[in-house]
């Protein structure tokens, strides 16, 4: 299984970043593959997913209307644009595979760190 995040950074709050997780063909046809984080301190949590038939997507609460997921099925990657961050969007950001509603994942890439600086 491979799964290969970038795009991590500093970004000011207001600021965008745009994540990229790059995988293997018969990763990216999962299910679903989405992106989960953890902050300082914090539990993992599900940040947005999306579904390899038809394109389907899910966010948290957290996020809507200021992230969006996307894939590109020739490329084999999965992306989340971030706009408007806060510093609350602070964490190591996780590429995954196999998403299981809202709590885990299958698989799970090494992990890319956003700093979102108030």
């Amino acid at each position: 299984v491979q799964l290969q995040a970038s795009g991590g950074g500093l970004v000011q709050a207001g600021g965008s970043l745009r994540l990229s997780c790059a995988a293997s063909r018969r990763t990216f046809s999962s299910d679903r593959m989405g992106w989960f984080r953890q902050a300082p301190g914090k539990e993992r949590e599900f940040v947005a997913a999306i579904r390899y038939r038809g394109g389907s997507t899910d966010y948290a609460d957290s996020v809507k209307g200021r992230f969006t997921i996307s894939r590109d099925k020739t490329l084999y990657t999965v992306d989340l644009q971030m706009n408007s961050l806060k510093p609350e969007d602070t964490a190591v950001y996780y590429c995954t595979a196999g998403v299981v509603g809202t709590t885990g994942a299958a698989y799970w890439g090494q992990g890319t760190l956003v700093t979102v600086s108030s």
